[in-house]
C-alpha cells in the first residue's frame, strides 16, 4: 500500500505536528479582546506579516491546482501567478485602496462599506463574501488528503470503498480547528511562522532534487511534446485570451479584496507596513505558481498515461509517491501539512470574523456584547465553519480545472467587493443603489455557471461558455451597475428635490 513513505516519514510528521499543536495553544491565554482574536491587536510587524502571507496563500490546494496547471497547460500555467505578482507590486508601492482601507481602522472590508453605502450594503456584503469564501474553501480538505493519501501511496480507486479519506479529512479539521478555535488570528500569526520555514525548506529540496535527477531540458522538452508553442505562451492556448483576461480581472481583485489577504493588512501596525508587506510578497507568488507548476511538469515528463489515469490533479502526488527517497517524503508531507494547516485556520478565521463582524453585527447593535462573549461566538462560528468544510468535501462533485473552480467561486465576492472598495475609496458620487446592484450581479454570473454546470440538461452548454467568459462578465456586469445605479440614484433624488 505504501511507497517509500515509513516509520521514519511518520516520526518527522508527528513530531511537526505536536510542536505546531504546542505553539499554537500557547498562545491562547492572550486572545481577551475580539481585536486580538481577528486582527492580532493590529501589531503584526513586517516579517511576521511577510511569513504569514506567503504561508496562508501556500497550502496543499494551492500546489494541487498549480501542479494541475503546470501538467495541462506547460510554463503558460504560472500565468496567474506573474499577474498576481503584478497586482500586488503595484498596489503595495501606490497604497491603492489598501491605504484609505487600512487608515480606516475597520477589521473587515465591509464594515468600511458601512461608512459610505449603510448597514444594509455591509450586511449584504458580508453574506456574499462568506458565500464565495466557503464555496471557495469547500474543497480545500478534501483535496489536502487526497494529497496525503495519494503522495503516501494509497490508490485513489481505493478511496470510494473505504473511509480512508473520511478519516484523513477529520484529522486535517481536528489539528487545524484546535488552536484556530481557541487561539484565533494569534495562533495562526505564530503557527505561520513556523509552517512557512518547513513549507519553504521542502519545496526547495523538493524542486532541487527534480532538478537534479530528471534536469531542466527533459522538462522543457515535455512541454514541447505535448502542448507546443502554447505551453510557453498563455495567449496561444485555447481561449488563451480569455484566460489571460479573467485571471488579470481576477488577480487585481484578490490583492485589493480578498478577505485572507487583506486581514494581514489590516492586522499591521501601520498603513506603511501593510504596504511593504506587499511589496516584500509579491515575487513569492510567481514562485508560488511556478515551482509545483514544475513539480506538475515533472508528471508529465516522467509518468506514462495509464499512471495517471483520468484525473489530472492526481499526477503530481502520485509522481511524489515514487520520485522521493524516505526521510524527504516525511519531510515533503511534513511541509505540506505545514502549508495547508496555515491556509486552512487563516481561512477559516477569516470567513468567521465576516459572519460575526458584518452579518451578525444587526444583532449586536440591539444589545451591546461583552468582549468574552464576542470571543465564544467566534470560536463557534470557526467551529461550525469546520464542519461545513468536512461534508462539502465530501459531497461537491469538483469537474474541470481546480483553478477554474475557485477562480470562478471566488469571483462571486471578488468582483463586486473590489468595485465596491474604488468606488468607496475614490468615487464621491458612489452610493448604495450602485453598491446593491454591483454585489448582485457581480454574484449572478459566477453562481449560474456553477448550477448550469452541475445539471445534466446544461451542463454541455456551460461547458461551451467556460469560467472564463463568465467570470470576464461578472466584472463587466458588476462596474456597470455600480455606474448606472449610482447615476440612476443621484439623476431620480435631484429630479425629486423641490426647485426654489
Amino acid at each position: 500500500m505504501f511507497t517509500h513513505f515509513t516509520f521514519l516519514d511518520a516520526g518527522i510528521v508527528g513530531f511537526y505536528l505536536l510542536l505546531t499543536i504546542i505553539a499554537g495553544l500557547a498562545v491562547r491565554k492572550y486572545v481577551g479582546k475580539v481585536e486580538h482574536y481577528l486582527v492580532a491587536g493590529r501589531e503584526m510587524n513586517l516579517y511576521l506579516g511577510i511569513a504569514s502571507l506567503a504561508a496562508t496563500e501556500f497550502g496543499i490546494v494551492t500546489c494541487m491546482y498549480t501542479a494541475q496547471n503546470g501538467f495541462k497547460m506547460g510554463f503558460a500555467g504560472a500565468t496567474p501567478g506573474i499577474l498576481q505578482t503584478i497586482a500586488m507590486l503595484v498596489v503595495g508601492i501606490t497604497g491603492f485602496c489598501i491605504k484609505p482601507l487600512r487608515d480606516a481602522g475597520v477589521m473587515t472590508i465591509p464594515e468600511l462599506f458601512e461608512k459610505r453605502f449603510g448597514p444594509t450594503i455591509r450586511w449584504l456584503a458580508g453574506v456574499v463574501i462568506v458565500l464565495g469564501g466557503l464555496l471557495n474553501m469547500g474543497v480545500f480538505l478534501r483535496t489536502g488528503g487526497e494529497f496525503l493519501l495519494l503522495t503516501a501511496g494509497f490508490d485513489p480507486q481505493a478511496f470510494a470503498q473505504s473511509y480512508h479519506l473520511e478519516i484523513m479529512m477529520t484529522i486535517l479539521l481536528v489539528i487545524v480547528a484546535l488552536y484556530t478555535v481557541l487561539g484565533g488570528m494569534l495562533s495562526v500569526l505564530v503557527t505561520d511562522f513556523l509552517q512557512f520555514i518547513i513549507m519553504s525548506l521542502s519545496m526547495l529540496v523538493v524542486t532541487v532534487l527534480i532538478f537534479a535527477k530528471i534536469g531542466w531540458t527533459p522538462l522543457v522538452e515535455a512541454v514541447q511534446k505535448h502542448h507546443g508553442p502554447a505551453g510557453f505562451n498563455p495567449f496561444l492556448m485555447e481561449r488563451g485570451w480569455e484566460f489571460v483576461l479573467f485571471n488579470l480581472c481576477l488577480q487585481f481583485a484578490v490583492v485589493l479584496t480578498w478577505q485572507a489577504v487583506i486581514q494581514r493588512i489590516l492586522s499591521a501596525k501601520s498603513t506603511k507596513t501593510g504596504k511593504q508587506i506587499y511589496m516584500h510578497t509579491s515575487f513569492f507568488f510567481t514562485a508560488r505558481f511556478l515551482i509545483p507548476g514544475l513539480w506538475g511538469i515533472a508528471a508529465l515528463a516522467t509518468l506514462a498515461p495509464e499512471q495517471i489515469g483520468g484525473n489530472t490533479l492526481y499526477a503530481m502526488p502520485k509522481f511524489l509517491s515514487t520520485f522521493l527517497p524516505t526521510g524527504l517524503m516525511g519531510i515533503l508531507i511534513a511541509g505540506m501539512l505545514a502549508a495547508d494547516m496555515s491556509t486552512d485556520s487563516a481561512y477559516m478565521l477569516t470567513w468567521g470574523g465576516v459572519i460575526y463582524n458584518d452579518i451578525l453585527a444587526p444583532f449586536r447593535r440591539k444589545k451591546q456584547w461583552s468582549e468574552k462573549k464576542g470571543v465564544l461566538i467566534n470560536r463557534f462560528i470557526v467551529g461550525c465553519i469546520g464542519m461545513f468544510l468536512l461534508f462539502y468535501g465530501l459531497w461537491y462533485p469538483l469537474k474541470g480545472n481546480l483553478w477554474d473552480y475557485l477562480g470562478v467561486t471566488g469571483t462571486i465576492y471578488l468582483s463586486s467587493m473590489s468595485v465596491l472598495l474604488i468606488a468607496c475609496c475614490y468615487w464621491k458620487d458612489a452610493n448604495n443603489w450602485g453598491a446593491m446592484g454591483a454585489i448582485i450581479l457581480g454574484a449572478l454570473f459566477p453562481i449560474g455557471f456553477l448550477v448550469l454546470q452541475q445539471l445534466p440538461a446544461t451542463a454541455e452548454w456551460a461547458q461551451h461558455v467556460g469560467p472564463y467568459k463568465s467570470g470576464i462578465a461578472s466584472y463587466i456586469a458588476s462596474g456597470t451597475a455600480m455606474i448606472i445605479g449610482s447615476l440612476l440614484k443621484k439623476f431620480l433624488v435631484k429630479k425629486k428635490e423641490p426647485s426654489y
